[in-house]
Parts: C-alpha cells; structure tokens; sequence
C-alpha cells in the first residue's frame, strides 16, 4: 500500500469481534488470564492494545521492526538515551532543539554521558568527532530552527563504518516526507505531539526501531521507565495522522509560497527553508519527498520582533509546531531559552530569529497577515 493509504487505514479492521471501523479505546490497565493463560495483555504499562495499534501503524509507516509509543517526544528521546551508560559519548546535532540540549546537558551530563554539537553537514568534522568512547550520532534533519538538511544517507555511513548507532528525530518531516530507516537509520524517533498529531491537542512520543535486538532493548526500556502513551491519547494521535498527508501537503505547499514572499521583503535579512537553499534541494530530492512546513526567518532589526508579534492577529505567537493553525516562535526566549546565550549564537539562533510552523489557512491570508504586521514595525 502507498502511504496515503496506510494512514487513512490505521486501526481499520483491527477490531474483528466487533467490526468496529474506529479501532477503540481500551481503559483497563488489569487483564484477565483466562483459563490462567495471558491474553498477552497483562498489565497496561507493557501493552495496551489501543496503544499497539498506534505502535504497529508507525513502524510500519517507517519501515521499522516495533513500535514504542511514549507520554511526550521528550520521553521518548529519554527512553533511547536509556541505551548508554556512564562515559560513552554522543555525537549531536549543533542546530538543536533547545529542549534536547537541556536534556542532554543539563540531566545526562550528570549521570556520565557526554555529548559533541557537530555540523552533520560537515562529514570530514563528524568523522573527526568520533573518539573511542562514541556510540551514536543524534540527528535533526532538518535542524530545529535553522532547517539545515543532513545526507542521512552518507551520515548513517560513517555510523555504520565505525559501528555506532545513528539515531534521527523526523518530527519536522514525519515518514509522509522523510523514512531514515530505508536510508540507514537505526532509530527513529518523533515528537508526535506536533505534524503526526496534527491538532495541536496531543501530547505524545514514538519511537521506531530496525533489527531485533535493538527492538528488544527498547521494549525493555519502554516497560522499564513507564514512559507509555495512554490509551486515550493513543487514540487521538491515531486519528491526527489519518489525515497526515492531506496536512503535509497543504502545509509544505503554503510554507514554500511564505518562504519565496518573506525573502522578497525588504525588512528581512534571510530565509531559512530548505527549497531555497540549492544545496538543500540537491540533498532532499533524493532523501525526502518534500521540504516540510517549517521555515525560519530573521529581520534586519531586533528592534523588529515585539511590534510584529504583537500585531499579528492570524499568525499565534506560541511555542509549538506541527497543528492545523500557524504558529511564529522566538527561539531566543523559547524553544532556545535555555541553551546559554554564547552558545545559541554561535549556532546562529540568534535574536533577530523567528521560527514559523506555516499551518493549512489559506497562504494570501497568511502572507497579508504578515505584512500587515511588518506595517506596524515600519510606522
């Protein structure tokens, strides 16, 4: 089946006893051993079957072996952090989500991990960042905010090569546009709280994993931490992404006219979406079938962002990404707050920066909004 069909099928003839369409949501957090034999279904923690439902359909979106879903993106990255020990060290992202970064240094630096902000654009500087101690590679692509694109291909490579396991969080694109396992990818994990989702009225993680062990492993953690998705919420996040595709198109196709008009304005000084940058397109044509819904831009003047947040009356000045309605982010007091000053501006998030998750409204009341606002910034 192509993916628009996955995703429109997911729960769909699951429940045979009842033929129930929408497959249903199962509170009980006990199971009956009839007959005093496990149902396989014990106790809700370790399974749950709305939760496998959700489970099964995104590995089976990603082309993954299991599925693990989890309370929140961040539990979920918690969960795969759960696979290292004291003194091994990882190779990350440099342009990283600032909630990863207050995760990995601000709570696993103290239990021994250590951790190397890389441009993974750069192979010769990833290959150099390895030392004896390294396990894997921590991957955005594209990065959050500044939407750089990795060869995940080459990048998994090197990974391989040297027997570390090459880990990518795909929220920004979801397996709709982008599947790193096909490309060389041990585990993916999403946020799917954001364009799986798709509502912004979710909170939850996946994880996929390629190979059995590793499988093995992350179930064990899974179960172990108790980081699961209830059932309720497994529900929800199943029917957010029975319309993913219909979304991601509406969003990619309004988020590249938004790019093209906000490089065009003359109170801004650069663009950030990946079918701007040449180098970008080059790498995503083979890797992905899009370029997403997210784009960043900065304004000439900092002096700029209060009067055109403020004035935005379409457009919500909020933290989040991925749901129907647009959203415009300040990395700098947001996402980024707490990444230190020094460091989120050499990596370029700097205060002139906003971030836009480009929603499904129609792109001219999108584009007025926006200008009506930079109207404000020039009186």
């Amino acid at each position: 089946m192509r993916m628009e069909t996955k995703l429109a099928q997911i729960g769909t003839k699951k429940e045979r006893k009842t033929g129930a369409i929408n497959f249903p949501v199962y509170f009980a957090t006990a199971y009956e051993h009839v007959g005093g034999v496990s149902t396989g279904f014990d106790y809700t923690r370790t399974a749950n079957p709305t939760r496998q439902v959700l489970e099964e359909s995104i590995a089976r979106l990603e082309g993954g072996d299991a599925g693990f879903a989890c309370s929140s993106g961040m539990a979920a990255i918690q969960t795969v952090m759960g696979l290292f020990s004291q003194g091994d060290h990882l190779i990350v992202s440099l342009d990283l989500y600032g909630g990863t970064y207050r995760l990995f240094e601000q709570l696993l630096t103290r239990y021994g991990l250590q951790f190397s902000y890389v441009d993974l654009r750069d192979l010769e500087a990833v290959e150099q960042a390895i030392r004896p101690n390294t396990k894997a590679l921590f991957i955005e692509t594209p990065t959050n905010p500044l939407m750089h694109v990795v060869d995940l291909v080459q990048v998994c490579q090197i990974a391989k090569q040297y027997q570390l396991l090459s880990i990518v969080d795909n929220t920004f694109m979801t397996p709709y546009l982008q599947q790193p396992l096909k490309l060389g990818a041990d585990i993916v994990i999403h946020s799917a709280t954001k364009y799986l989702g798709g509502h912004n009225d979710v909170l939850a993680g996946l994880i996929v994993t390629k190979g059995n062990e590793l499988s093995e492993r992350l179930l064990f953690l899974h179960n172990s931490i108790g980081s699961t998705l209830s059932p309720m919420d497994s529900w929800l996040l199943m029917r957010g992404m029975k319309t993913l595709a219909l979304r991601m198109e509406k969003h990619q196709e309004n988020a590249r006219c938004l790019a093209e008009y906000l490089s065009q304005h003359p109170l801004v000084d650069e663009v950030f979406y990946p079918a701007l940058d040449s180098r970008g397109i080059a790498i995503l044509s083979e890797q992905a079938n899009g370029f997403g819904g997210m784009l960043s831009f900065r304004v000439k003047d900092k002096r700029y962002i209060q009067s055109l947040l403020q004035n935005l009356k379409i457009i919500t000045f909020a933290e989040s990404l991925g749901g129907v309605e647009s959203l415009i982010t300040y990395p700098a007091t947001q996402t980024h707050a707490d990444v230190p000053e020094e460091i989120r501006l050499k990596v370029g998030v700097c205060d002139r920066l906003l971030r836009v998750s480009v929603g499904i409204e129609h792109v001219e009341d999108l584009k007025q909004d926006i200008e009506n606002a930079f109207r404000s910034v020039e009186k």
